[in-house]
């Protein structure tokens, strides 16, 4: 009887600890899947992240931003700018998707920026590839840094939240 009881338990749990890092919630909310992303893969913590939120309040869709994009430790660095206003890109732009990207800045302004994840968030154990991603800039007039990897679940959901800003999909 008591088999029952503690299975359906632990498959809950299982589901639970796999839903945590394959959702899309809100930043901040206490299912948020979003973990500080790093260019360390032994690091977790930088000082900004990004995450995906069917919630978050359309912005002005302003942005100046530099993005650093390196696919391979072999492969050289790839710098685009990226300038938008009121969603489209201005002139001065040479990233390769730039309308896609303001149009992901202005109906999500807060991609770059969400609340910092807690420390004790679960994140499956998975390696994406070595693609890395630094983002600088200012988005809506708000300062961005932001470091990107594809170190395990939860970092490739971050990247690939935010992967028409970085101009790649890791690579896969």
């Amino acid at each position: 009887m008591r088999m029952r009881v503690v299975r359906p338990l632990l498959a809950a749990l299982a589901v639970a600890g796999l839903a945590a890092c394959s959702g899309t919630p809100s930043p901040g909310s206490p299912g948020s899947t979003s973990q500080a992303p790093s260019s360390s893969p032994s690091s977790t913590s930088a000082s900004s992240s990004a995450t995906p939120s069917a919630s978050a309040a359309t912005g002005a869709g302003s942005a100046e931003l530099s993005i650093t994009l390196v696919e391979s430790p072999e492969a050289a660095p790839q710098t685009f700018t990226l300038v938008c206003a009121d969603g489209v890109p201005a002139a001065e732009s040479n990233h390769p998707t730039a309308a896609e990207a303001c149009t992901s800045i202005k109906n999500n302004p807060a991609i770059l920026n969400p609340a910092p994840t807690k420390t004790d968030q679960a994140c499956t154990m998975q390696y994406g590839g070595p693609a890395t991603a630094k983002v600088t800039g200012a988005v809506d007039g708000k300062e961005v840094t932001a470091a990107f990897n594809r170190t395990d679940g939860c970092q490739i959901a971050l990247w690939d939240a935010a992967k028409s800003i970085l101009g790649s999909d890791g690579g896969l």
